[in-house]
C-alpha cells in the first residue's frame, strides 16, 4: 500500500473515501468534522441523522467507523470515525489504533482504492500529534489491505506534516521497518 503525507484541506481530496474525525453524535462540530459537513452540503447531515435514528441511536462509539456518501465532496464516501478524547480521559492507544483500522475495514467493504486520513484525535481531542502519527502510520502500514491501494494523510498544517514525516522515518528505522513499496512521498 502506498502511503503519502501532505498538508492541505481534506475536503479537496479526490480519494475514493475521506475519513472524518467525527464526534459521537455524527452531527458535525468543529475542526475537520465541521469543515467536512460544510463542504459536503446538507445531504451529509441528513445521512448522519438517519444513522442516528437507526443503528447509532446512542452515537458512534469511540474507535468505530461508519460510512456515508460524500455528497458535494469530490470523494465518493465519507468514513466517520470517533477518536478517543484525551481531554475526557480516553488515553488508550488501542482505541486510537482502532479508528484507523476500522476506517480501513469500512473502506475495504466499500471497495475504495484510495483513502485520505486527517490527524484523528490531534487538536481538540488533546492527543499529541507525534503519538497520533506513530499510531496512525503503524496502523495503516500493518493493515492487510485488499482493495485499498493508497492512503494519504492530509494534515492541516506544515508542523503536523513534519511530525508525521519524522514518525515515518522513525518507523522505517525500527525493527521490521516500513513495508516495502511505501514511503512518505509528497503528494502535492
Amino acid at each position: 500500500m502506498q502511503i503519502t503525507i501532505s498538508t492541505g484541506d481534506i475536503t479537496d481530496s479526490t480519494a475514493d473515501a475521506i475519513v472524518n474525525a467525527a464526534n459521537s453524535s455524527l452531527l458535525g462540530g468543529g475542526g475537520v468534522d465541521g469543515a467536512i459537513h460544510r463542504a459536503a452540503g446538507p445531504g451529509l447531515l441528513a445521512a448522519c441523522r438517519e444513522l442516528r435514528s437507526g443503528a447509532y441511536a446512542q452515537g458512534l462509539p469511540a474507535g468505530d467507523a461508519v460510512a456515508t456518501p460524500g455528497f458535494d465532496l469530490p470523494s465518493r464516501w465519507v468514513i466517520h470515525t470517533v477518536g478517543p478524547n484525551a481531554r475526557a480521559g480516553q488515553t488508550d492507544s488501542a482505541l486510537l489504533a482502532s479508528c484507523f483500522r476500522r476506517s480501513l475495514e469500512v473502506a475495504e467493504e466499500l471497495g475504495a482504492e484510495t483513502v485520505a486520513f486527517p490527524a484523528v484525535s490531534a487538536g481538540v481531542y488533546g492527543w499529541d500529534a507525534a503519538v497520533v502519527a506513530d499510531i496512525g502510520l503503524r496502523s495503516v502500514r500493518d493493515f492487510p489491505a485488499r482493495s485499498v491501494q493508497a492512503v494519504e494523510f492530509v494534515l492541516f498544517d506544515r508542523s503536523t506534516e513534519r511530525i508525521f514525516r519524522s514518525a515515518w522515518q522513525d518507523l522505517e528505522r525500527s525493527p521490521g521497518g516500513a513495508t516495502s513499496g511505501t514511503g512518505p512521498e509528497d503528494a502535492r
